[in-house]
């Protein structure tokens, strides 16, 4: 119900301002399930595998279809969310201090499977530059339920290899493995309790 709302306000404000391309809402949540807009991104976000894998909509074909001058192939009633997903932004950065660590990435093995999705451009022999954004990989998985969702990822973890440079892998496993983030126990301050 609650994302249903969230939905309808997103749709709404799109109508409102004559928006008619791909683009995302962001809303924040307080303790009492009330949501708050906080910004539109009038882009593809980093995330968008989350929502193409609970929807199976390719957002930058329909971006790109759009952007072109077609209409759009179905209407918001026909956008089916299903399961859950959860993305990991792998990134070449000492897992505790966040830290850059560019270099030469020397193995590389991405994991597969059902439900398991890597985007990246890296492979053996790739030279990490310290000049920009150290996402080197995004790790997306997809499961009927969240509980699902991360033990998928946490197998898919421990499946991805990467070696040459430091990664936030095991960062990622911390997290999943952490029992507030299984039981959904969270807020934006989660990192900040989660290291102390």
């Amino acid at each position: 119900e609650q994302r249903e709302k969230m939905g309808a306000v997103a749709v709404d404000a799109c109508k409102e301002i004559g928006y008619s391309n791909a683009g995302t809402f962001e809303f924040l949540l307080d303790e009492d399930g009330s949501f708050y807009f906080m910004e539109m991104n009038t882009r593809v976000q980093v995330e968008h595998p989350v929502t193409e894998m609970v929807t199976l909509a390719d957002i930058v074909r329909n971006q790109i279809r759009i952007a072109s001058g077609e209409d759009l192939q179905y209407e918001q009633k026909d956008v089916q969310i299903v399961g859950h997903a959860i993305e990991c932004r792998i990134n070449a950065e000492d897992p505790v201090k966040f830290t850059p660590s560019p270099g030469k990435i020397t193995a590389f093995n991405i994991p597969g499977g059902p439900g398991v999705r890597v985007d990246t451009a890296v492979y053996p022999g790739y030279v990490v530059p310290p000049y920009y954004d150290s996402m080197i990989a995004k790790l997306i998985v997809h499961a009927r339920t969240r509980e699902l969702a991360i033990n998928r990822m946490q197998r898919a973890l421990d499946m991805m290899v990467v070696e040459g440079i430091q990664t936030t892998i095991p960062l990622h496993k911390k997290i999943m493995a952490d029992k507030r983030f299984q039981a959904g126990d969270f807020s934006t301050k989660f990192m900040e309790e989660f290291e102390a």
